[in-house]
């Protein structure tokens, strides 16, 4: 075998199967198919500043690898979560002397997310002036993550979750390939251990190969069993603090608001199981009790409180299933929105008429020239009427008589 072969096989399968060119790049060809903008960029040298978007093993880096590769510039890599402001200088005064002798440079930086805004700012003017041509790689919505200057003058590229079609070639594809795979080794891969492999994999490629691997360092026989002891659990997308957990908190209260207790349940579960702040999702749920159930289950807003206290007593695991009683409840409960409308028509007219004097009837009155100028004068105190008519009266400032905030029933 070859010493270069012998130093490759000591690397992460997910590694030494990482594509070469785009001819290998699998699941993403709107995106650099024949024709496309990427494509035709990539073959004339001409690459923009492009921001990379998609989840965990959809191929970020391998693309940035492969344009490397097929492009003349110079190529200096950077990783947002190791490096700083001291390695941008490092790498703008490369490039400045490669661009006096004409030649461009790449400024790959991955996990550009992981940048706070003063280090994105230092990018910036390097960006701007065309000292680097910057791909930046993110799991994260660049809309949140990268700065509004910085993301004016790049192009973002969505990368999709590679299908599990393009898993499974990738899967066939490394147990044949003897230089970089594990093909001419022996190793038999069930065709029920490679559909767990896909399955659990969720379109990472970089999971569905490391389990292909652990799974093959076990056994050369890889039979579903070896599969699922390796795979204890599914591979959850999930971030905390991105888009994701956006996308799945506004999933289940949209189930909720639509009554679907079943689907509000699974997504209850999906945060639970990748280990969302429970506290977090009860506080949600506390909001929903009013928001959208409000006044049509005076009962639902009490239920979630316990809930949200079980939560603050037992936590997790234990809690979970009082989630999932209140989840439930909320979904069954009828619905009612007219404290969230009715409160925004206050907060409107308050923006219109922030500083509305209190009619000079409610106002209270604890001193004597309080007295004498009014203060009080002409209110009537509804327990000394015995029809509820006569202590009618007007509770609103003066240009908001009439006004209504709340509807009841058929109003």
């Amino acid at each position: 075998m070859r010493k270069d072969v012998k130093r490759n096989q000591t690397m992460p399968l997910a590694d030494r199967m990482r594509p070469r060119t785009l001819a290998e790049f699998l699941g993403q060809s709107s995106l650099v198919g024949e024709g496309t903008f990427l494509r035709k960029a990539i073959a004339s040298d001409a690459v923009p500043s492009i921001i990379l978007w998609g989840p965990p093993g959809s191929g970020k880096t391998t693309l940035a690898t492969i344009i490397a590769r097929e492009t003349k510039a110079e190529f200096l890599a950077l990783s947002a979560v190791t490096s700083g402001i001291k390695e941008l200088r490092d790498v703008i005064a490369a490039a400045e002397k490669s661009r006096a002798e004409g030649k461009r440079t790449i400024l790959f930086l991955d996990e550009i997310h992981r940048w706070n805004k003063s280090q994105q700012d230092a990018l910036l003017p390097h960006v701007e002036h065309g000292t680097v041509t910057l791909i930046g790689a993110t799991t994260e919505n660049p809309s949140f993550e990268v700065n509004a200057a910085l993301l004016s003058r790049a192009r973002v590229f969505i990368l999709e979750k590679l299908s599990d079609e393009a898993i499974e070639e990738i899967v066939r594809t490394s147990l044949v390939d003897a230089d970089r795979g594990l093909g001419g080794r022996g190793i038999e891969v069930s065709d029920e251990a490679v559909a767990l492999i896909v399955r659990f994999a969720g379109g990472d490629a970089r999971m569905a190969l490391g389990t292909l691997e652990a799974a093959a360092s076990e056994s050369a026989q890889v039979a579903g069993e070896t599969v699922k002891e390796i795979l204890q659990r599914p591979n959850l997308l999930y971030d905390k603090t991105g888009e994701e957990h956006y996308n799945i908190i506004s999933a289940l209260h949209k189930s909720l608001r639509g009554s679907d207790a079943d689907a509000a349940l699974y997504w209850l579960g999906r945060m639970l199981e990748a280990g969302e702040d429970p506290l977090y999702v009860a506080r949600r749920l506390v909001r929903f009790a009013s928001e959208d159930v409000g006044l049509a289950n005076s009962f639902a807003l009490p239920q979630v409180v316990a809930a949200y206290q079980t939560c603050q007593y037992i936590g997790m695991p234990e809690c979970e299933l009082a989630l999932a009683q209140a989840v439930v409840y909320l979904a069954k409960s009828k619905k009612s929105n007219a404290l969230y409308v009715g409160y925004g028509k206050v907060k409107d007219d308050i923006r219109e008429l922030p500083n509305d004097p209190v009619p000079i009837h409610l106002r209270n009155a604890p001193t004597k020239l309080m007295k004498e100028v009014g203060y009080g004068k002409g209110y009537k105190y509804t327990p000394d009427f015995e029809n509820p008519d006569d202590a009618k009266q007007d509770f609103l400032p003066e240009r908001l008589k009439g006004r209504r905030y709340v509807k009841f029933g058929e109003e």
